[in-house]
């Protein structure tokens, strides 16, 4: 099959036009459409619907787009793993992870890796969708649980809790609850546990529903239940990792935490040579060190 005429179905696929695939490809649009009729012909089946609005990829053309889109993506990852240098750190970087630690732990810490790699170009996907490192949607992933995803490289950073937070301002104007039953005299800051979170997070708020809190307000991330808390408006359930950046908040209810959550980074094992990866990995978990240490010394303190 020809590479070539392969390489402009797919960007013809991706593009849904043969204008925007040319424009892509700097061809004009009678070669594009030239290439995808030979290749039809050389398959001996029809691979785009013809629309006004665009084209529609088959039944068959589906069949092919999966094919080419893999290839594509080993393409990327053969042509990341050539482009890293032995001796420099460069490039484009794709990780993935929730958007609570992404931007509650994650973002505030990257000055220190871009000032040790000025080059580096990091893409922070944001999502608590899994998205499927072997098939290249990300290099790197920092995710709630152990991947379960085949020709992994997988290393355990920490383990969260869920535990529940005030600012001392709240506390001073509406008293510190005690007691489990006091949370009937609060308002609760939450995920909503239909929102995408993990299950330990989830039942640690369906508990904590059973003794009818004041108010509530539900928020379907953790930024939006700390700024919450930061205002002044409840009790909110909180990942412990957030102590250490905000001193302000005090737990309370000590007695109440939710089940452990393991913490990983994962990327391919094709990807263990990359010195992107290497890069990241070991400023991830110099970071994760410096944290453990910095808890360990305000439990002390």
């Amino acid at each position: 099959m020809d590479w070539d005429k392969l390489r402009i179905f797919h960007a013809v696929s991706d593009a849904g036009s043969l204008t925007h695939a040319g424009d892509k490809l700097n061809l004009s649009q009678s070669a594009v459409s030239r290439q995808i009729r030979a290749l039809e012909e050389s398959l001996n089946t029809t691979l785009f619907h013809r629309h006004a609005r665009g084209l529609i990829l088959t039944e068959q053309g589906e069949l092919l787009f999966d094919a080419t889109r893999s290839i594509s993506k080993r393409l990327e990852a053969a042509a990341a793993r050539i482009r890293d240098s032995e001796e420099e750190v460069f490039g484009e970087l794709r990780v993935t992870t929730t958007f609570g630690f992404g931007t509650l732990w994650l973002v505030p810490r990257l000055p220190k890796l871009y000032e040790k790699y000025p080059n580096l170009k990091i893409d922070l996907m944001l999502e608590e969708r899994v998205l499927d490192l072997p098939m290249r949607e990300a290099d790197v992933a920092i995710r709630m649980k152990e991947p379960s995803q085949a020709d992994l490289i997988r290393k355990r950073l920490m383990t969260i809790q869920m535990l529940l937070y005030a600012t001392k301002s709240y506390l001073k104007e509406h008293g510190t609850p005690t007691e489990l039953e006091d949370i009937a005299n609060h308002r609760l800051i939450c995920q909503n546990t239909t929102s995408a979170q993990v299950a330990a997070g989830a039942s640690l708020v369906q508990h904590l529903m059973a003794y009818n809190p004041h108010s509530t307000l539900t928020v379907n991330n953790y930024f939006g239940v700390l700024q919450g808390v930061l205002n002044n408006l409840g009790i909110g359930v909180l990942p412990d990792y957030l102590t250490e950046d905000f001193p302000d908040l005090v737990r309370i209810l000590p007695q109440i935490e939710s089940a452990d959550v393991p913490v990983f980074l994962a990327y391919p094992e094709e990807l263990r040579q990359s010195q992107r990866i290497s890069a990241f990995r070991d400023f991830v978990q110099e970071e994760v060190i410096a944290h453990r240490k910095q808890i360990r010394n305000q439990t002390k303190s």
